[in-house]
């Protein structure tokens, strides 16, 4: 591309997506740039269209692959999109409508509709008219409506409020680990894929992010996996502000398809030591307490589910 895209989608893959999704993703319209960045040695696709980007990341992983990415991206805009989830077709000129009415708004949280990836109909099914933007009412928490979100029924511009990270620490996570967490419930969110993000937002926080990771001298802290989750919080404590409103969820048709896979199809995944990162440059903040506490009561299962699928496919081998 020989000019600035006014949305760049940054896609961490080993480079085994279908054609089906790529097809998809070549059909978003306008002004786009798609980053795709590929772990070391692995075959890069030959894609003919002039805004495909392809990049080599220095490590295989999730972190370092879309961290590359980002790096890359001079668009005004950007969304995080992993090689089996869509986009809609129409999505840029959602977003560029979007913040010209609140260009104070760090994000825009894309409705979301998951799918199982053995609903091929429902996958393929055409995509709904994104509604105009600027006829859609404002949603916000009153005393008279304190729960909008409705279960997601919605039907105008939801705000979304930053993460309530000022939280105190929740004893209870320490004497009794197994207490689920319920702070993460509400109107906020926690994850920085599958939404359209201010890039003036997202590079300074991949900055401080990339100097946390330093340990000492060239030695350097450098998870796998949970980009995902971690910067989507270490943006909003970087710039917290209580009770701000950084944005707002637009009401169905989904703008985004997520596919959904059976736990068992995955590879068990110990996010802890990415997010350790966050106490580490945030310890101020309870919730993130909150969130590793209760991490560590769940190493046991990881490690055994771990375990038992390396048993599976030894015997599945012998």
């Amino acid at each position: 591309m020989n000019t600035k895209p006014l949305l760049t989608i940054v896609t961490a893959t080993r480079g085994n997506f279908s054609d089906y999704w790529l097809e998809q993703l070549l059909k978003i319209k306008g002004d786009v740039q798609f980053i795709l960045v590929y772990p070391p040695a692995a075959t890069i696709k030959n894609i003919d269209d002039p805004r495909i980007r392809n990049l080599t990341s220095p490590y295989k992983g999730e972190v370092i692959q879309r961290f590359v990415g980002l790096l890359n991206v001079d668009s005004d805009y950007v969304l995080a999109l992993d090689d089996d989830d869509f986009a809609h077709p129409e999505i840029l000129d959602f977003t560029l409508k979007y913040f010209q009415i609140f260009p104070e708004s760090w994000v825009l949280r894309l409705k979301i509709q998951n799918i199982h990836y053995t609903d091929e109909a429902r996958i393929k099914q055409e995509w709904e008219t994104i509604p105009d933007v600027r006829q859609l009412e404002i949603c916000k928490k009153t005393p008279e409506n304190p729960f909008p979100f409705q279960k997601g029924n919605y039907t105008g511009l939801l705000e979304v409020p930053i993460a309530p990270l000022d939280k105190p620490l929740d004893i209870r996570h320490i004497i009794f680990p197994w207490q689920e967490r319920r702070d993460q419930n509400g109107i906020h969110f926690e994850n920085f894929n599958n939404k359209i993000w201010q890039t003036t937002k997202v590079k300074p926080a991949l900055y401080e992010l990339s100097q946390a990771m330093n340990i000492m001298g060239a030695l350097t802290w450098l998870p796998l996996w949970n980009l995902d989750r971690l910067l989507g919080l270490f943006i909003q404590a970087k710039f917290y502000q209580k009770d701000a409103i950084i944005g707002h969820a637009p009401p169905k048709p989904e703008q985004i398809r997520y596919i959904v896979r059976e736990s068992t199809l995955k590879e068990p995944r110990l996010h802890l030591i990415a997010d350790l990162l966050l106490v580490k440059c945030y310890p101020q903040y309870g919730y993130l307490w909150n969130l590793i506490f209760w991490q560590i009561y769940t190493i046991p299962k990881i490690w055994g589910k771990s375990i038992k699928i390396k048993l599976l496919k030894l015997k599945q081998v012998n």
